[in-house]
């Protein structure tokens, strides 16, 4: 008996893909993997039931938890971002696909699927990590090359229903709200305010401001004004804060991997609130040198993130670098949050590299600054002066 895992959402796609594994595939069992990393309920539920009646054999895996401690946590220590994208769907997916996979091995299985198309990103995520096996990969939207009006016959031919035609491509998790597809597929289109779930209209917000305490510890936001959270409840309490807001939008035009551009619509107010903190407290607490460093080494991080390739030796070692530069990242940033902006408004740290000496109220020996004046940018001057004779 052939046995295919298949990485399930409850979309279109993926569903499709049950009867496509069957029918063009030869696959006799079709076990469908839903991974839990903060989709809606509702979501969740409609996926289980269908995935239920459709597949073989359904499971759904939280990894909710695991998600904010392991990915999430890591991606806030190295300032994740991507041309201004916080990296949420490219971020899950390869916790996705390492789960998907360990069921693929612990059944048994002979391959391993997803309901990637050719054109985005998500095939070259799921494909890094479900490469790192010897099972064998089938991507039947990649491979059939299905248009979506042909996707909706199939299924109509399978009975498999969807209550409403979607508007919208959403993928949903803990960290961002991604919105893509119809009239948003032209850059000049401004999205409607129907498309937003997570985020207030900045002209409907509040008028009054919330002001917070965002504790860090050793890079990693523990507390929201001295009370403690775990990470799922700190991310979404802040994502319910700064929403009302109207804070964490994004309207981009992404340089994909494979060199596409496309236009891309996020929502992610918790992700705009720490990544901001983070930030600013890195800022009182590394060096200069390290700063101007870590900075090439976010950037990398991030690029790496975004392309799927997690499983680089070069993440690992760019990792370890982060993780020693937060062990002084620690201490609280005081955030105001008012229509549509989070702005740091105070910081402190036992590890501040800040000194009082630089106050101008502080009486020291300014002279001695003056030897150092004169050979600072000597050799500028140097240049200057021989062009002006020349």
């Amino acid at each position: 008996m052939k046995k295919v895992v298949l990485a399930y959402s409850g979309g279109l796609d993926t569903s499709v893909c049950i009867p496509l594994l069957r029918e063009h595939y030869g696959y006799d069992e079709v076990i469908a993997v839903t991974v839990d990393v903060g989709q809606p309920e509702a979501d969740l539920n409609e996926a289980k039931g269908r995935g239920e009646k459709l597949s073989n054999s359904y499971r759904e895996v939280d990894a909710k938890e695991e998600f904010v401690r392991d990915y999430i946590f890591q991606l806030i220590k190295a300032n994740g971002n991507y041309e201004g994208y916080v990296l949420g769907t490219a971020i899950a997916r390869p916790l996705i696909a390492r789960h998907v996979l360990a069921v693929a091995e612990r059944e048994c299985a002979d391959a391993v699927a997803h309901g990637c198309t050719g054109k985005g990103n998500d095939q070259l995520r799921f494909d890094a990590v479900f490469r790192t096996s010897n099972l064998r990969l089938i991507a039947p939207m990649r491979e059939l090359a299905l248009t979506r009006e042909e996707e909706k016959r199939y299924a109509a031919d399978h009975g498999i229903t969807f209550e409403t035609d979607k508007r919208w491509s959403v993928d949903e998790n803990i960290w961002s709200r991604s919105i893509e597809g119809s009239e948003l597929e032209d850059p000049a289109v401004s999205p409607p305010e129907t498309a937003f779930q997570w985020t207030t209209a900045v002209d409907n917000a509040p008028d009054t401001p919330d002001i917070l305490k965002i504790g860090f510890e050793r890079g990693v936001p523990v507390s929201i004004n001295d009370e403690a959270r775990d990470g799922v409840a700190l991310i979404k309490d802040l994502n319910a804060i700064g929403g009302k807001h109207g804070i964490g939008r994004t309207d981009m035009m992404e340089d994909r991997v494979l060199g596409y551009k496309a236009r891309e619509v996020y929502e992610h107010p918790a992700a705009t609130i720490l990544l901001e903190a983070h930030r600013d407290i890195e800022r009182l607490v590394l060096t200069r040198n390290e700063l101007r460093f870590k900075e090439m080494v976010d950037r990398t991080w991030s690029e790496l993130v975004y392309q799927g390739l997690v499983m680089d030796p070069l993440f690992e070692a760019l990792n370890a670098f982060i993780d020693k530069t937060q062990e002084r990242v620690t201490g609280y940033v005081y955030m105001r949050l008012n229509r549509g902006v989070a702005r740091v408004i105070g910081r402190e740290s036992p590890y501040a590299l800040y000194s009082k000496e630089v106050s101008f109220d502080v009486k020291g020996e300014q002279s001695i600054a003056e030897g150092y004046s004169m050979y600072h940018g000597f050799q500028s001057r140097l240049a200057a002066m021989k062009t002006r004779t020349l």
